[in-house]
């Protein structure tokens, strides 16, 4: 999923990687709603160290704590990062 929305938006961090594949946004909207908990944090801490950069866009973001909250609603740390992040 990381490599998908590098391709898709590309990184803050990193040279957005040579990609031969027709990466389209409804298909990253539907990895991401299918996608685990883990995969979905993975992607949300390699794109976005910081809380306040990175390029993915707020209309993708928005849906990924919730989505990972729906997975583990009783982690509190994942709650107060869920919260900063708001």
């Amino acid at each position: 999923m990381t490599a998908h929305a590098r391709c898709l938006y590309g990184d803050e961090y990193r040279p957005t990687p040579e990609c031969e594949l027709e990466h389209r946004e409804h298909y990253f909207v539907e990895e991401l709603t299918f996608a685990d908990a883990g995969s979905i944090l993975a992607m949300l801490h390699g794109l976005f160290p910081h809380l306040v950069d990175g390029y993915l866009p707020v209309w993708i973001r928005n849906p990924a704590y919730p989505l990972v909250l729906l997975h583990r609603p009783d982690d509190p740390a994942l709650l107060r990062e869920a919260a900063e992040n708001l």
